[in-house]
């Protein structure tokens, strides 16, 4: 049956499908003005009036980028950091919150307690850095993947997600002989797909993105990752035009040529970026429906 609309319904829906389309083009202009000015020449990006395509269109930037040949390696261990990182906490963390999640762990409050208590409280960075000093986990792979290996927000979300299924499914699985390994892994987990797919999506991403544990714990260059290969990069650029104005009072031109900081800083939030937007709209349809149902008893 066609329903009729009145002229209240009408403009509702006009007005909002405004606001969505004005919501979307704020929410890409950054985007697509950086991958503009990382695609126009260097020097003319420092003029400015760059917003959606480049004025002088050049390769440049990308170029200079991937010169560097210890990228490439740097990416690999990115890629596995990004892998291994995301299914060893994804692993951990759905067994912590099972475990947190069933009424008859006499330590569920206290545990629960703590673990809301570590979102708030931190030892800070000096402690942490002597802690895995003294773990003898600097300058190995594993820095990058055991700190990090539980999120507190992530536990708590998973959590919530197991507490609001029917326990009927559960004790029909125990019944059948299931132990607390065999309801989780075959029978909580397949169902709770969207949340598993949130919290991947967040791991993953903060993997893939995080560089400072490079700087602070890792020193070897067989261990670099790829976002701190880019930042040094980046600090090496700015580093030379400012000796440069610094020893002869102006910038050298012929260093501008080259590249910018800017034009760098563009190109380096493009090639980091895109992975995760190939990734994303495969877990897109899970990622609203998880984490509010994640957070439906919070």
């Amino acid at each position: 049956m066609l329903i009729r609309k009145n002229a209240g319904d009408f403009w509702f829906e006009t007005m909002n499908y405004l606001f969505l389309m004005l919501l979307g083009v704020i929410t890409l202009y950054p985007f697509v003005n950086l991958l503009a000015i990382s695609l126009n020449d260097s020097v003319d990006a420092i003029k400015g009036g760059i917003y959606v395509f480049p004025r002088v269109f050049s390769l440049n930037n990308y170029k200079i980028i991937f010169q560097n040949h210890e990228l490439y390696s740097a990416a690999i261990l990115s890629v596995i950091r990004t892998l291994v990182g995301t299914f060893l906490s994804l692993i951990c963390t759905m067994m912590l919150a099972y475990t947190l999640s069933r009424r008859e762990f006499l330590l569920r409050k206290l545990f629960n307690i703590i673990i809301i208590f570590s979102l708030y409280v931190n030892g800070g960075l000096i402690p942490f850095y002597v802690l895995i000093k003294n773990l003898h986990m600097n300058n190995t792979f594993w820095v990058y993947i055991i700190p990090g290996l539980i999120g507190a927000f992530n536990v708590i979300i998973i959590r919530s997600y197991f507490e609001q299924l029917p326990e009927g499914l559960m004790e029909s699985a125990r019944i059948d002989g299931a132990n607390d390994f065999s309801i989780l892994f075959r029978v909580i987990i397949p169902i709770s797909m969207p949340v598993i797919a949130t919290i991947t999506l967040f791991v993953a991403v903060g993997h893939w993105n995080s560089w400072f544990d490079n700087y602070l714990y890792n020193s070897k260059q067989s261990l670099s990752v790829l976002q701190y290969e880019l930042m040094k990069i980046l600090t090496e650029s700015t580093q030379q035009i400012s000796a440069s104005a610094s020893a002869s009072g102006k910038v050298d031109e012929e260093m501008l040529k080259v590249t910018t900081p800017q034009s760098i800083r563009a190109s380096m939030t493009i090639i980091v970026t895109i992975p995760i937007l190939l990734v994303y709209p495969f877990m897109q349809r899970y990622f609203i429906k998880g984490i509010m149902v994640g957070a439906m008893k919070e």
